[in-house]
């Protein structure tokens, strides 16, 4: 019999026991196994950690402007399984009626941690596959055969390992373009005769087909409740690949560093590569972050300039032959031949998916790095603001500030003046200072006195169209070498900052920083700092910034860590200041996203505490701030991306399924979504209420 100390507890399961994480041959394949190489940072800019800190009360100056942030995205079905011992969740009833229910909604039965081969989904939800990768784009594509794959086929049919996921609406109801980039191919589960020495040409071409972006109309079955692609009026559908053409634009367009002898305008590029996050623009544009774009080219070791080879090191090129040949079927891809080529992949590419005839556009003005991807919101002055991350171990945080506003409305003279906003402007970087006594800061996680990880903040301006503001650096150099100008202002070095997205309901910024388990490792790398607090960091955390008077134009903020991730039974995680007994374990933050209520929902990759990648979401206002609660988990081998969260559905792009070590097409470890004996295929997949009601209630 429970005692009254139990009424209002659920049982939260805790993580099975055998260990999973990132793959190898996801390592191999997506990012060219950046962290197995030194970090390309080898810059000697002002450690965060060697910066004097002021004490600063926090009753004070830095509480006088704070403010606290929301967000939104999806999740799938199937009640999950306890796997282990439970732990104890208070879930607060009494409170929940009182405010949670009408505040954060957010009363789903957390899932548990599990190493299943299916989307887990809570109670009362259920799920489906939207789209898989082969399956049709264009109305003549052909049905996807696995064992008999073309690059004309390819270019036809949705791309392969999907991350991002786009909704913009159409007219009518409930009508909207899907749109989907396609990060990278992992030419082992995609064909049964790759090997690295039987590559082909069919291979390289089927790969380059299934990069890129897919814009697919979907409606929802108000029969079923899920999300479809649509069956007629698909003018809209579109494959974006790696040999569409793209118009390069802004202040490095033209630039002696982007000629090449296919292209001596340097305004013109074929195609798109490694396109990881991004985000919808309030003018129904797809703004798309090209991220390990370095690991498709060859023989950087073969170029012989000195200024050019070090500039192609401070992005990750190196060795000579690369993983997929790409360089024996089209010069571009060796550096020895057009060491230029590099220079053109590395920005926030632009797509109109309601002009399925417009030229996608590569923004120069936003700067070049792995850019995870771009998220915009209309400041109160009626400018546009992005923010930025660059997903490298001790790489740097940016924001854009448009000099023009916002115009709105959906007229055509509206929409054409909005698509070039991001042509011209200022491009920031971020310095972070902590408010604790260095010696509070020890590398364990352990809070400091002031009970926070917390601090203040300024943006430093590199350029502004053809005038830059760092030393030794013309505008169109911080522009192409966006890297080497933020090491030299000093930016603040930080653990893999990738989705970076504001709220639009408090202006805040929410980003998400993996992992770095090099911080306080290696010899000559930087130690533990207020806003990476722990040596090792194989977990992650999530920092909320606000910016002064909440106003994106400023160049001050405030900042806190409003989770430091992991177990929450280790004494180094730290969940918002909320009782950790009651929360879910989450690991490696990777991208975020805000439902109509403010709440935050963050994805994960590569969860280093034994469990598939999956969902959650948590309350940043309240009494519930910092309530982490798991909404769904993916299959065997996946990571979670994508996330988009409405008032009925959620979307998460299930990216890479079954890339197990050991694993590959001819032996796959995992059958999602089509199961028995099937290939996995990375997909788009919906969830929603069975009762039909809305995602948070």
């Amino acid at each position: 019999m429970s005692s009254p100390t139990d009424r209002g507890r659920r049982l939260l399961p805790l993580l099975p026991t055998h260990p999973l994480g990132r793959a190898a041959v996801t390592c191999e394949f997506r990012c060219g196994n950046a962290c197995s190489h030194e970090a390309p940072n080898s810059s000697e800019n002002q450690y965060f950690g060697d910066v004097v800190r002021e004490v600063v009360s926090r009753r004070g100056m830095l509480k006088a402007g704070a403010v606290i942030a929301a967000a939104g995205v999806g999740a799938v079905s199937m009640s999950g399984t306890a796997l282990a011992a439970p732990v104890e969740v208070d879930l607060d009833v009494d409170l929940d009626l009182k405010f949670g229910r009408d505040r954060d909604g957010l009363n789903f039965e957390p899932v548990a941690p599990n190493t299943l081969d299916q989307i887990v989904v809570p109670k009362g939800y259920q799920q489906d596959v939207v789209i898989r990768w082969g399956d049709a784009v264009l109305p003549d594509a052909p049905k996807f055969d696995f064992d008999n794959q073309t690059p004309e086929a390819q270019a036809k049919q949705f791309g392969f390992n999907n991350d991002f996921c786009g909704l913009v609406p159409l007219p009518g109801w409930d009508r909207w373009l899907m749109v989907s980039n396609h990060e990278y191919t992992t030419e082992s589960f995609m064909f049964k005769d790759w090997a690295p020495d039987k590559i082909t040409e069919r291979h390289a071409k089927i790969a380059w087909a299934a990069h890129g972006l897919s814009v697919v109309q979907v409606e929802r079955d108000h029969r079923t409740g899920k999300l479809v692609p649509s069956k007629d009026k698909r003018r809209y559908n579109r494959r974006i690949t790696l040999t569409t053409p793209f118009e390069v634009r802004g202040p490095a367009a033209g630039s002696q560093y982007l000629k090449t002898s296919a292209d001596p305008t340097g305004k013109k590029v074929l195609g798109t590569q490694n396109n990881c996050s991004g985000g919808v623009t309030p003018w129904g544009t797809i703004l798309s972050g090209e991220e390990n774009f370095n690991q498709y080219f060859a023989n950087a070791d073969l170029v012989t300039d000195p200024d050019t080879k070090a500039k192609l090191g401070r992005y990750g090129f190196s060795g000579k032959g690369s993983l997929r040949k790409w360089e024996n079927y089209d010069k571009r891809f060796d550096l020895a031949q057009e060491p230029n080529e590099a220079n053109r992949f590395g920005y926030i590419v632009e797509i109109d998916p309601l002009d399925p005839t417009s030229t996608p556009v590569k923004h120069t003005a936003l700067g070049r790095f792995k850019h995870e991807g771009a998220n915009v919101i209309i400041a109160r002055d009626g400018r546009v603001v992005a923010y930025m991350g660059d997903d490298e171990r001790f790489d740097y945080m940016y924001k854009f500030v448009s000099d023009d506003c916002y115009l709105p409305g959906d007229s055509k003279r509206a929409r054409e003046h909005n698509k070039r906003l991001l042509d011209s402007g200022t491009l920031y970087v971020a310095r972070f200072k902590g408010d604790s006594p260095v010696a509070e800061i020890d590398g364990t996680g352990k809070l400091p006195s002031d009970g926070e990880f917390d601090g203040t903040g300024e943006w430093i301006p590199l350029a502004r169209n053809d005038k830059s503001f760092v030393d030794g650096f013309t505008a169109e150099q911080v522009y192409v070498f966006t890297r080497l100008a933020a090491d030299k202002v000093g930016a603040t070095k930080m653990d893999r900052p990738e989705d970076v997205e504001p709220s639009k309901k408090n202006r805040r910024i929410y980003a998400a920083l993996t992992n770095n388990t090099d911080r306080g490792v290696k010899p000559g790398k930087e130690g533990a700092t207020e806003i990476a607090p722990r040596v090792n960091n194989k977990h992650g955390h999530v920092l909320e910034v606000e910016e002064r008077r909440s106003d994106n134009t400023a160049l001050t903020f405030s900042w806190k860590l409003l989770l430091v991730c992991g177990d929450p039974k280790s004494p180094d995680t730290y969940f918002g200041g909320y009782d950790k007994s009651q929360v879910s374990a989450i690991s490696c933050p990777d991208n975020v996203a805000f439902d109509s209520r403010g709440n935050l929902w963050i994805s994960t990759d590569g969860n280093a505490l034994k469990s598939n990648d999956g969902l959650f979401a948590l309350p940043v206002e309240g009494k519930r701030r910092g309530f982490v609660k798991q909404f769904l988990t993916v299959p065997n081998g996946a990571e979670t991306c994508g996330p988009v969260i409405t008032d009925d559905f959620v979307l998460v792009s299930v990216q890479h399924p079954g890339e197990l070590d050991g694993a590959s097409a001819n032996n796959p470890l995992s059958h999602w979504p089509d199961g028995g004996t099937s290939q996995p295929r990375p997909a788009v997949a919906v969830i929603w209420r069975k009762d039909r009601g809305h995602v948070c209630d």
